[in-house]
């Protein structure tokens, strides 16, 4: 499947041999730097006519407008919604923006847009001074700002980079704008609107229309993209109607199971929720099934990648679906989001989830509208009398701001879309001065520092109020490398009660730490019974030696979850099984793994995942295949680099090394073909060549432990010891937990008789490795040699 918004892996650390302790270190060096280095397309054409796009219902489908007449007042507030408006067809009804033959300029491109009778037409600009015209085929989306799409040929749609501001002109909107507004976004870029991140049928098909089939051709490198409604209809949340329809129809049979519906959407008893009396919360009066109705919002309203199709409600979300954890790009360190991650992540860390809030206590399902305006849609559960106050917000009448402006705070995305954290969070000023997050308070109190308006929550409700969430310090620590973050990781990782999106981050950013340290925490959290915690396991215990790996992973080969099962087998691979029934087990994983990225074979990370999982079993000829088939997609830095390596293990190093040079050529600020190439080139013994490339790669990436040890054993090879040093320290300050970088130091201590130094490393080797005895051993005999020295400690 596609990932590109998982953590990256760590490198499985070798072992640091502590035997011969005073060795020479230029031998040492040498013996691990050998042990180091063996461990494009045409250009996208887009004319200006309009992609064809099918509706072609799958089986069992029926359409909207069958609903409609025996569910009118539903149909009619749907009719209304956003979900019905997430994709027409551009027509003088649907189409929102002035195409009145208006210029838009934007740092050095510029977009012309006019009509011809009844065609939406645009003329771009690109800075390179080229331009071309296209038609507008659909519309996407309606407020607060609507976007365009344009297609070709071969059945791709784009989404263009200026969109129309629908909100009022006089809220600055009725105007066009530029999506990215601060950059230069050149061809050939990712962002490009030509390329892979602005292609509807991958990127955004699946969420605003219905039971989308994506119909991708990797022979012929097209699509056929089909759907049964061009928007989000009733049947994207009720599944596909045709039987219940069969069944309103022909005499309503209470024998028919469901009412014709594969899975029937469970109606809820109101209400739901009923506040205390003494305390004003609410308590829930009729407990209903949660987990239905949080998967079918969240298969679309949450960040996640795709790797099957044909979702219908009922199945799990993670047999179609991968969510993302609360990775630093995405979220704060205390959870709230930071990029576009569309809630469901955000609402699986809040209270109100715990207990059992479900979208539709707050959200009218068929509207989307919310229950009741402002702070009005709270007070359904929690009493105004005991919340509504000065008492409970610590601002008097007068300035009394509402829920939403404390517990919900909000970011603006796509330059005018403003939405907000559905975490649900005591307001946490404290952690805005001691960690750097972002403060609700801040909302109306800019001019104020973090620690007054920490001072202010701390009189009104005490210091113990801390909330719900409370793994902000253990993804600070693990984000700026502090020593602490692994007992952190590993305290907010088992905490009972806590967000299970949380505890699978924790288990995930474990893998920065020795596997001897956290493998126990990873086995237990392979028989978790949330998935997204089987699921961050299987993706981090990927970290552990080989050999190791069965042991925790094994069990999850057989996953009730599909996205699980795959993420085992991709652990696994190379790693060999014990036994028949363990190689069975892997079989039908791997094949799974296969299917889910040729779903996504328009990718070019999908290809080369698979060219590095075949690579990985013993397939070179068909990794070589997917490599390259990645290669024909676009730049495919990895799948270039994946490749070198396949070459390496064939012992075909020529190739190598000439597909390496390319590479760095094509992705000159990418780190990896550049170490990749020094490596190369000490297998051939050209270690003075490979020292630039191997510090161009640690230049480029100091926080990747692995690039600067290498490139330190290459300057210690070379005969340059201080500049070696100099290395080991800046990366070791980097990355404190590396235990490459921290036994290579030690040596340095060692070789130099530097006592106090060799102390230092060798206690924090033992916090990192606490199983190796010679460890133990050393540090006495160090402490010891210190002592009749009598150096102070």
């Amino acid at each position: 499947m596609a990932r590109p918004l998982r953590f990256p892996r760590r490198p499985v650390q070798p072992s640091h041999n502590l035997r011969c302790l005073w060795g020479v270190l230029a031998a040492f060096a040498a013996t691990l730097l050998v042990f180091a280095v063996h461990g494009q397309t045409s250009p996208f054409r887009l004319p200006g006519g309009v992609g064809a796009l099918s509706a072609q219902a799958p089986a069992g489908y029926a359409g909207s407008n069958a609903c409609a007449g025996c569910h009118a007042p539903e149909a009619t507030a749907w009719a209304q919604s956003h979900h019905a408006e997430a994709m027409k067809q551009a027509t003088a009804a649907t189409v929102l923006g002035d195409f009145s033959d208006v210029t838009i300029q934007h740092k050095g491109s510029r977009a012309r847009f006019f009509r011809d009778g009844e065609r939406f037409l645009v003329e771009i600009q690109e800075s390179d001074g080229k331009s071309a015209v296209f038609e507008i085929g659909h519309t996407f989306g309606v407020a607060p700002l609507q976007q365009y799409l344009v297609g070709s040929p071969d059945g791709r749609l784009q989404a263009l980079p200026y969109a129309w501001d629908s909100r009022p002109k006089d809220q600055g909107g009725q105007r066009w704008f530029n999506l990215y507004p601060d950059e230069v976004i050149v061809a050939g870029s990712l962002l490009h609107w030509k390329g892979p991140q602005q292609n509807w049928n991958y990127m955004c098909a699946d969420c605003h229309s219905t039971a989308v089939r994506k119909g991708y051709d990797a022979a012929a490198n097209t699509f056929r993209t089909t759907f049964s409604e061009i928007s989000v209809g009733c049947e994207a949340c009720h599944g596909p109607g045709a039987g219940h329809v069969g069944w309103a129809t022909g005499g309503r049979d209470n024998k028919v199971t469901g009412k014709g519906f594969a899975h029937a959407t469970a109606r809820r008893p109101q209400p739901d929720w009923t506040p205390d009396p003494v305390t004003g919360s609410p308590a829930q009066g009729v407990p209903r099934p949660a987990a239905d109705e949080m998967e079918t919002c969240g298969t679309c309203h949450s960040r996640r990648g795709q790797f099957a199709e044909g979702w219908t409600p009922g199945q799990p979300l993670m047999d179609f679906y991968r969510p993302v954890f609360l990775t630093p790009d995405l979220f704060e360190d205390d959870g709230v989001m930071k990029d576009e991650v569309f809630n469901l992540a955000s609402f699986q860390q809040s209270k109100m989830f715990a207990k059992g809030v479900i979208c539709s206590d707050c959200h009218d399902p068929h509207s989307g509208r919310l229950k009741a305006g402002g702070s009005s849609v709270c007070a359904q559960c929690h009493a105004p009398a005991r919340f509504a106050t000065a008492a409970h917000s610590g601002h008097t009448d007068a300035g009394q701001p509402d829920c939403i402006a404390c517990h919900m705070p909000a970011r603006t995305y796509m330059v005018v879309d403003r939405r907000h954290d559905h975490g649900f969070r005591v307001p946490r000023p404290d952690l805005t001065a001691s960690l750097g997050v972002p403060s609700a308070c801040a909302g109306c109190h800019a001019d104020k520092p973090a620690l007054w308006a920490a001072a202010a929550v701390e009189r009104w409700h005490g210091s113990e109020r801390k909330g719900f969430q409370t793994y902000a310090a253990a993804f600070h620590a693990a984000r700026t490398g502090s020593e602490q973050s692994r007992s952190l990781l590993l305290d907010a990782a088992e905490k009972p009660g806590s967000p299970a999106v949380a505890r699978a981050t924790a288990l995930a950013l474990l893998q920065a730490w020795p596997a001897a340290t956290v493998e126990a925490a990873w086995g237990r959290a392979a028989r978790d019974p949330d998935p997204l915690v089987r699921l961050a396991t299987a993706e981090a215990a990927a970290s552990l030696p080989q050999q190791r790996r069965w042991g925790v992973l094994g069990r999850l080969l057989a996953d009730p979850i599909r996205a699980v099962r795959i993420e085992a087998a991709s652990a696994l691979a190379g790693a060999p099984a014990a036994d028949q029934v363990g190689r069975q087990a892997f079989a039908n994983a791997a094949a799974e793994y296969d299917s889910a990225e040729r779903f996504n074979a328009d990718r070019v990370e999908s290809r080369a995942n698979l060219g590095r999982f075949l690579a990985q079993i013993g397939e070179p000829d068909r990794a070589e295949s997917e490599f390259r088939a990645a290669m024909r997609l676009g730049p495919a830095v990895a799948a270039r680099v994946g490749l070198a390596d396949l070459f390496r293990v064939l012992g075909r190093e020529n190739d190598a090394e000439l597909l390496l040079r390319q590479t760095v050529s094509l992705a000159p600020d990418a780190p990896e073909p550049r170490h990749a190439l020094g490596l190369a080139l000490i297998r051939q013994h050209r270690l003075p060549e490979a020292l630039e490339p191997l510090r161009r790669a640690y230049e480029l990436a100091p926080a990747q432990p692995r690039f600067g040890f290498v490139y330190a054993l290459g300057l210690q090879s070379a005969g340059r010891p201080d500049d070696a040093l100099a290395v080991l320290r800046a990366a070791a300050a980097i990355s404190p937990w590396a235990v490459d970088l921290q036994s290579a130091l030690l040596q340095v201590a060692l070789q130099n008789r530097d006592v106090r130094s060799a102390i230092q490393h060798a206690q924090r080797l033992r916090t990192l490795e606490p199983d190796d005895a010679a460890l133990e051993r050393l540090a006495e005999q160090l402490r010891r040699a210190q002592s009749s020295a009598g150096a102070p400690p």
